[in-house]
């Protein structure tokens, strides 16, 4: 007999359904998030366990880690690509854990990816660099606001990310105005030091490899966008196709259409964040420094909003990068933009 386990993870707790092939309940019970716990769930079918199937939820590594290193064969399902039969009234937890065995026995388990545990936590030291890059981008157009809301001149970014604290005291004739100002300005320079030492311990660990080492052609890519994009794609074969992997990254419009209407629109969150992220940011800079992204960059503009050309831009810097890793050749704008 053959048996198949799905596992519903919450925060604070898990389901674990076991079935066999004829789709017979075995065992259903709720656990606290305790390895142990799963374990000893699981161990009865250990000899005839074909695989074990975690929703991947956003705490699922300390679970999927312990079962790999125990032995058990372990698949991520992808949530937001599971679909269930639209006529079910009532669905529960017990439902969930059994319906991902199931759709894993029938072999249509859409799966996600089980990142490699030794790059896992750099990868996610980058992640949060991003979020303290958010919260200083934040805190500059707080200051850059308040500047001209008081003094009636717009200070740029770059302006801004110069100022000394002796520079501030002039601007301001208000002692409030003058404290919100220095907190602004101390922030800023706390965050930048946060955001370099995350950097640095980084470019310390992990170089790129191989075949990512051409993504430095593509202007806008330098070092750092260069890492994200490895450390988030792991493996480039997991893409079949270009279509994939601008996809993933979230470049591609999500509109369901019927008779050339728009019908609806799909999950605009499914794909990686972090991704769509490093290519937005690769699309703002070629567009300045490079010509034939700035004159396609302008030409899109024309006809749309600047979002909407800025993603447009983003998109080719994708797809062009999704061959430069496949087949490890140098970026030719040439080819992207003819």
């Amino acid at each position: 007999m053959q048996t198949y386990a799905g596992i519903d993870l919450h925060s604070s707790n898990n389901f674990v359904g076991v079935i066999n092939d004829k789709d017979k309940i075995l065992y259903g019970k709720r656990h606290a998030n305790r390895l142990d716990d799963v374990l000893r769930a699981l161990k009865p079918f250990s000899n005839s366990l074909q695989g074990v199937v975690v929703e991947s939820t956003f705490n699922w590594y300390w679970l999927v880690d312990g079962l790999q290193e125990h032995g058990y064969r372990v698949h991520l399902a992808n949530p937001s690509a599971i679909q269930q039969y639209e006529g079910l009234k009532y669905t529960d937890d017990p439902w969930d854990s059994f319906w991902l065995a199931h759709m894993y026995r029938l072999g249509i388990l859409p799966e996600g990816y089980i990142y490699p545990k030794e790059h896992r936590a750099v990868r996610d030291l980058l992640r949060r660099r991003l979020l303290f890059v958010r919260q200083r981008t934040a805190q500059i157009l707080s200051l850059q606001s308040m500047i001209s809301r008081n003094l009636g001149f717009k200070m740029s970014n770059n302006e801004i990310k110069k100022l000394k604290p002796e520079d501030i005291e002039p601007l301001f004739d208000c002692n409030n105005l003058m404290l919100m100002a220095t907190n602004n300005w101390a922030t800023i320079e706390f965050l930048k030091h946060i955001i370099k030492g995350i950097e640095k311990r980084v470019k310390s660990q992990v170089k790129l490899r191989k075949e990512f080492e051409m993504l430095l052609t593509i202007p806008g890519i330098g070092n750092i966008l260069g890492l994200t994009i490895m450390l988030e794609v792991g493996d480039i074969g997991r893409f079949p196709k270009v279509g994939d992997y601008s996809s993933y990254c979230c470049c591609v419009d999500s509109k369901r259409l019927s008779n050339g209407k728009k019908k609806g629109e799909n999950n605009k969150k499914n794909g990686n964040k972090y991704l769509s992220w490093a290519y937005v940011e690769a699309a703002q800079f070629a567009r300045r420094y490079c010509a034939k992204a700035q004159s396609f960059y302008q030409s899109k503009e024309a006809k749309t909003k600047p979002v909407v050309a800025v993603k447009a831009l983003s998109n080719k810097l994708s797809k062009a990068s999704y061959y430069i890793m496949r087949d490890r050749v140098a970026f030719d704008e040439n080819k992207l933009f003819s």
